[in-house]
Formats: structure tokens, sequence, C-alpha cells
């Protein structure tokens, strides 16, 4: 049984006749396009899409299933059609041989590869036999499928390869020139601007003698070329005419031998790879999985080397598109592309002449296992889209690896985000590129400092380690504080490098200059954030919704992780400096995290305090930067709701700095008398004019403090003020109980009524901190009753484990070695030790004094 789709889709019994297939138009439709891949595997999206088109009808699976079922009842025995998760197959004996199409594709390419090993007579052989399969235009009764045109031209195109190079064959064994001039000119009619096939058609007719008639086809051609095209004849065609004219009449002339095309080199890398191996081994596993996959990421992350570094050093065919010189479609572009110039630049990868011709690509990859980079997606990425995904229906050996600074958004394409180099490949690669301009250099103490502020970004490193020539670490690491030092610093990179990856700054406005007015707003207004932010933050404080985050997301402006986006620090040095007018976002973003803050507030003193302390480390970038966002007035209330938040995760060194700026803007007033003393010790001050005039506003307070953690940080910090009056709630009168124990022993003289009075004091007030879920008010009590205990260790223990689950570092040192302490009176110098080596390695990773 033979199933022929090169003219009318019939059936050849083994009586040689032909039988009409059976069915209707979409069932016939249904079995050519599966025997266009007989033996293999279909999936169901693209047989939908090759049945209904680009946008099928709703319940289009559920008809495809019903037209499968009708195929099934009409198909001849032993021919059947399985079904998988992956799709359906059509199984026939043996496809290769039992459908015309695919034994003319493989009788074609067995006679090109016959041709360019120089046995022209097994070529001619071999390409007659497989155009002598063809009974007319393929496909012709199915043609209103929305698959077939591509296909058909496919084949087409493969047939006219064939006719040529069965014609350079025949030519090169003097064969039967009249039957080849008939077929020529046959062709000819109906492909007059085929410059090579009119070329052959020359040199049969110059072979046979008829030179007038050879030079007035070039004559035609010429004509058309010049009328249709607007162009001259081809090198190629012109050669031939000249050797017409030196020939003289009656000279046949020599046939060039047939060659297969050879690919075109990949681009050679002039450094070496560095980082990446982890995305590498992760993208070419993709590549060899998934025949669609896009590296996506921001300008200057590594795209193109790591994409070129995988495809040389996979097996087979590679080609390699450049759509970086292509006329962009982006909001700021001046030009825009049309799907010509796309298809031109594919056009020009893969040898193809005649230019942006959809049919002619389809021909040149038809039956190759070709995998195709392609570069640059994202100012064309529209009609990269379209074509892509048109070829690779086409072309099952087809695949692509793009890359692009976002996605293609086709169905069944593979993305591979692509974003900072880790710290470790980031220092090597700066100290690898520096040693290059400045000849023994090895490293410094500040490259990790200077890599984490490019953002581990390869183009960036690259461009600071090529300063290096003038500048030294210090002052390149030094200059990246500021936001127009940033980009002067990096402005000098690679003379032959694409201008949009010359510096810094033309990565970032390339990808700028891709973006919707509304989305360079947003990005602007998001520069305002520091560390990211959530999608509620975002609609607050930029008033945007998650769809146009969503879009600077797919644009790579923004990252997506975790339940945040974060904007790269490169990135939002210059979306700040596109921001109009700062003052109103800036304002908006203190208003939301003074809100955050106080909200958190009451929370850091009950059962979900690690949740709220999680929250606000998250946003701790985001809250130190709203300190100067605000008015004076605000930013006490602000520093007034993070006091327990700094003091819990032992933060006060870290903003003293911010908090001591904010001091100096204020003017203080009575009414905001215990901000101002909150504010002046979170400026790390113990004494001065600020502290007595906080002071002097704490003592005068007749009203409860409105933050309870007030009394006890200025009583530790300064000393006690008296008739400070703490509020009602329990948490206030648990610390105010823990007060009283602690003024207790203090006071009186150490005896058994003290010690009773005390520990009830406690008690007291650790059941009130256990009632809330607080851990640092129930770790406190846990360390006072302890000091009383004739059996300290098991409160220790308690006491400790809840210290170091808020990560109070200076808690838990100071425990560790009152711990310590006790061991050594109880004669156990190992676990002294232990708890003093335990509280050495806490303080040096926090940064604290070693004592």
């Amino acid at each position: 049984m033979i199933f022929r789709l090169l003219g009318p889709l019939t059936l050849t019994g083994a009586a040689g006749a032909p039988i009409a297939a059976a069915g209707g138009p979409r069932v016939r439709a249904l079995l050519a396009r599966l025997l266009l891949d007989a033996g293999r595997t279909v999936p169901v999206d693209r047989l939908v899409d090759g049945l209904y088109g680009e946008e099928p009808p709703a319940g289009a699976q559920g008809a495809l299933q019903a037209q499968v079922s009708r195929l099934r009842r009409v198909l001849p025995p032993g021919v059947a059609v399985e079904f998988s998760p992956a799709g359906y197959r059509l199984t026939v004996g043996d496809p290769a041989a039992d459908v015309d199409a695919l034994r003319f594709e493989a009788l074609a390419g067995e006679g090109l590869r016959a041709g360019a090993a120089g046995d022209p007579v097994r070529a001619a052989d071999l390409l007659r036999e497989a155009l002598g399969l063809w009974r007319g235009p393929a496909l012709s009764d199915v043609r209103d499928a929305p698959f077939a045109a591509v296909q058909a031209a496919r084949l087409e195109g493969l047939r006219l390869d064939a006719v040529e190079e069965w014609a350079a064959a025949e030519l090169a064994t003097g064969g039967d020139l009249s039957f080849l001039i008939r077929e020529l000119e046959r062709s000819a009619r109906e492909h007059p601007l085929r410059e090579r096939l009119r070329g052959l058609h020359m040199r049969a007719l110059g072979a046979a003698g008829r030179q007038a008639e050879a030079l007035g086809v070039y004559e035609e051609v010429r004509a058309a070329l010049a009328e249709e095209l607007g162009a001259d004849p081809s090198p190629e065609l012109s050669a031939v005419h000249l050797e017409l004219l030196r020939g003289g009449a009656g000279t046949a002339l020599p046939v060039p031998p047939l060659k297969a095309p050879l690919p075109v080199p990949l681009p050679s890398p002039l450094t070496d790879f560095v980082g990446r191996e982890r995305e590498r081994e992760r993208l070419a596993s993709l590549v060899t999985a998934a025949r669609l996959v896009t590296l996506v990421g921001p300008g200057g992350a590594g795209k193109t080397r790591l994409a070129l570094e995988v495809g040389a050093g996979l097996p087979g065919e590679v080609r390699f598109v450049d759509l970086g010189a292509v006329a962009g479609t982006g909001a700021a572009r001046a030009s825009v592309a049309g799907p010509g110039e796309v298809t031109e630049a594919f056009a020009a990868a893969l040898g193809v002449r005649g230019g942006g011709d959809e049919a002619r690509l389809v021909t040149a990859l038809a039956g190759r296992p070709v995998l195709l980079i392609v570069d640059n997606c994202e100012h064309v990425v529209d009609e990269t889209a379209v074509l892509v995904r048109r070829l690779l229906v086409a072309c099952p050996g087809l695949r692509v690896l793009a890359t692009s600074r976002e996605a293609l958004g086709i169905t069944g394409e593979s993305l591979l985000p692509l974003g900072a180099l880790t710290p470790e490949a980031a220092e090597e690669l700066f100290v690898r590129r520096a040693a290059a301009v400045r000849p023994g250099f090895t490293g410094h103490a500040r490259v990790a400092e200077l890599c984490a502020g490019l953002d581990g970004l390869p183009l960036a490193v690259e461009l600071a380690a090529a300063r290096l020539r003038s500048l030294s670490v210090d002052e390149l690491a030094d200059g990246l504080g500021e936001r127009l030092e940033r980009f002067e610093l990096l402005s000098r990179g690679d003379r032959t490098a694409p201008e949009r990856h010359r510096t810094l700054r033309a990565v970032v406005e390339w990808s700028w200059s891709l973006l919707e007015p509304g989305e360079r707003e947003l990005a602007a207004r998001f520069s305002v954030f520091r560390g990211g932010a959530t999608a509620e933050a975002v609609a607050r404080v930029c008033g945007a919704g998650t769809g146009p985050l969503a879009s600077l997301v797919e644009k790579s402006l923004l990252e997506a992780r975790d339940g945040r986006y974060r904007m790269l620090e490169t990135i939002r040095a210059y979306a700040a400096g596109q921001l109009a007018d700062e003052a109103p976002v800036a304002a908006a973003h203190h208003t939301y995290y003074r809100e955050l803050a106080e909200a958190a507030d009451p929370e850091l003193r009950g059962s979900t305090q690690l949740e709220w302390l999680a929250r606000l480390d998250a946003e701790d970038a985001n809250l130190r930067a709203a300190l100067r966002g605000g008015g004076p007035e605000d930013g006490l209330r602000l520093v007034a709701a993070l006091t327990p938040y700094w003091w819990l995760r032992g933060l006060r060194g870290r903003v003293a700095a911010p908090v001591a700026e904010l001091l100096d803007r204020v003017v203080p007033t009575a009414e905001l008398g215990e901000e101002y003393a909150l504010c002046v010790l979170a400026a790390g001050l113990r004494e001065g004019e600020h502290v007595e005039r906080a002071g002097g506003f704490l003592a005068s307070r007749t009203t409860p403090l409105r933050q309870p953690y007030t009394a006890f940080l200025w009583s530790t910090s300064v000393g006690p003020v008296e008739g400070l009056r703490l509020g009602d709630d329990l948490w206030s009168r648990s610390l105010a109980l823990v007060g009283r124990a602690v003024l207790t022993t203090a006071t009186a003289d150490d005896g058994e009524d003290v010690r009773a009075t005390a520990e009830t004091l406690l008690t007291e007030a650790l059941a009130g901190f256990r009632a809330l879920g607080d851990r640092w008010g129930t770790a406190t009590a846990l360390e006072g009753l302890a000091s009383l205990s004739p059996d300290p260790l098991p409160l220790l223990a308690e006491a400790l484990d809840l210290f170091a689950s808020l990560g109070v570092a200076e808690d838990v040192v100071d425990l560790l070695h009152r711990r310590a302490t006790v061991h050594d009176t109880a004669g156990d110098p190992a676990a002294a030790a232990s708890d003093r080596t335990r509280a050495a390695d806490t303080a040096r990773r926090a940064g604290l004094p070693s004592r």
C-alpha cells in the first residue's frame, strides 16, 4: 500500500491502481498531515493548529478526537492511528517506502550526497527516480487545510532543488540534452526568477549548441529581475553569461561539481568562558530535549555568550542568526521592522539565495537536523515569534535556541532565565579580565564589593575590569555609589562590539527604548524601592497593578521571585534618572512603609512575632530608605515604630547614620518627645544635648508611653527615669514586673524574702509573656528566674533557644557567657569552654566586639 501526497491524496493498492482516500475534507486533511510525519508522533496542539489554524475554535481537541475516530474507520488494514500522551502517530509498514513524499525526500537527499561525493551518474539516477514520484502539485486536494500551504511550499522547494541537482548531474554525465532542456523550460516557466534554474537552462542550451537561445534566456531573466525586483542578475548567473560569450557557438560549458551546503561557522569568542557551568549544563540539556528554548534575561547578562558556548559543544549543524542589526519595533525606535527583514536575517544566516522568502527558508531547512541560535530577539519579538513558529511546524528536524530580554510566547517554549553570576564567578571574571589589561593583577580586598555593586552582570564586570588601565579598584568601588558616576565609570567598552553593548548606559538604554511609555513611567517610579517590593507595595506607591508589573518582568526590567519584584541596581540607577519628579513617589514610599512599621509594632510583641520579623527583614532596605522620604515628624514616628524591630534584630548600628541625619532635621517638641527620645537612642547617643533634652521630655511626661519598649531601652542605655507611666496592656504589665524584680534584687539585701518576691514577680511576668507568645519577653523572664534558681541550666537553655530563634545575637552572646560561668561553678570546664567558643563565633558572625 502506497500513500501518495505528491499530487492528489490517493492510495495505491497491490495491483498498482490508484484508490481515492475515503472520508470528508477534514478527515483527508488529517490523514495527509499524519502521513507527512508517518511513524512519528505529532503533538495534539500541532495537529489542532494544522487543521484549525492559529485561532482554533473552542473544543478543538474534542473535534480532533472525533476526526481521528472517523479516520480509523476508513483506514486500510495494516495502517493505524495510535495515541499516546505525546500525541497521535500513524503507523505504516515502512514510512520511507510507503509514503511518496517521504520516499522523495530520502531519494533526493541521497542523490545530493552522491553528487557531492563526485558520483554524478548515481546522483542523476536517484534524482530522476525521486522526481518520477510527482503526479502534480503536492497536497493539491487538501490545500484548504491551514497546514497545507507551508508544507506544499516546502515540498515544491525540495522538488525544484532536486530538478536543479538532477540537471547539473545530467550535464556532468552528458545525458539526453533534448529531454533535459524540455524539463528545464517547463520548470523555468513556473519559476522564471529562480536564477540557478535559469543558469542550468542556459548551460544546457549552450551544451546543445544553441548559444543564441541561451543568451536570450539571460536577457529575459535580466529584464524580469529589473522589472519585478529592481535587481541585477546574481554573480553566478552573470558568470554563466560570460562563459557563453567566451565559449562560442556549439561549445559545451563546464558544469561546476555538485556541493552540499557548508554550515556558516559560529562567531568565535575572543575571551575564555567564565562561570555559568550549571547554566551551561542546564541549557545543553534543554536544547537536547526541547525544540524551542529561549534564554531570557537583562542586557549584559551574557545570554549570547552562553548560547554560543552551548551551541559550539553540540553535535550536528548549528547556525547563528543575529537580529541585532534588524530595525526594531520598540516604542522609542525610529524605524519598524517588517516580517521580511527578520526573514532576510534568517536567510542570510542559512545562505539561502533569493532573500526574505519564507518558503525558501522552509525548503532550506527541510529534512535537515539543524539548531538555529537566534540572537537578540527582544526588539523584533513579534515578527520573530511568528516566523520561528511557522518554521518549527514545517520543519520537524529544526530546533531553535533564542536569546531575548523577553520570551517569544510560543506554545511549547522552554525558558531559561539568566540573571547575575554567582559572587565567586563574578570575582573570577573580574580578576581574569583585569589581568589582561593590568598584567600581574591577582585580586583586591574590594573586588567582591565591586562585583556586588554591579549586580554580578558579566558585561558590567568586564567593563569595570577594563577601567583598571587608568583607575584603581578603590576608585571604581567608591564611584559606583553615585548614580551618574556609575555610568561615567563604565563608559568605555569594546569599540568593535554592537553600539548597545559598548557601555553600561547603552545596555540599559537599549532595554529602556523597547518599553511602552506607561512601562517606562512605572519603571521610573519603581526605582524608589530598595531591595525590591511586593505587588501590594507597588500598587500603593506606584499606582500599578500586576499586569504592568508582569510586562516589566517579561522584558527583563524586573525580576520576580518569592512573591517580590526586584530591579537590578544598575537598571534602578538609570530608571531613577528618568523620574521627572521624585518627591510624590518618595512621599508615597515613606507613607506605605511607615504604615507597615506601625502595623508590625504590636505584632512584634505577640505570637506572630517571627512572621512579622521576617516580613520586616525583607523590607529592611526600604524601611531605611523611608527614613529619608518623609518629613522630620513622620521620620520620628517611623523610628518609634521600628525601634522594637531594630532592637530584636540587633540592627541599631546599621541605622545609626540615617537616624542621626534625621536628628539634624528635627525640631524637638514635647508632643513627640517620646519619639525624639527613641530617635536619640537609635542614633547611638548616650550623652550630650540631644540626650539631656530627650530625658527632660520623658521626665515631664504625664501620659502613658506610646511605645512599650521606651522605658526599658532608656533605662538600660542611659538610666531610669522616675515616674514614667507604662501602658495597661499585658505586655507592658509583664515588662513592669520584670523591672520591679530587677529593682527588688538590686536595692534590697539578698535574702530569702527578697529572692521569693523577685521570683514571684518574674513568674507572673513569664506567664504574661507566654500568654502573649512573645519570645523575647519570655526569654528575658527565664533569664531572670535562672539567676534565682538552684538549677538554672534548663531555664538558660530555653532562654537561649528563644533568643536564637529571634536572631538577637547580643542576648545570645551574653547568655552563653552567663551559662559558661554556671558550668565553671558546677565543675564542668569542657561545657564552659564550649559555650565561650560558641559565644565568640556568634559575636564574630554578628560583628560584635569580642570579650
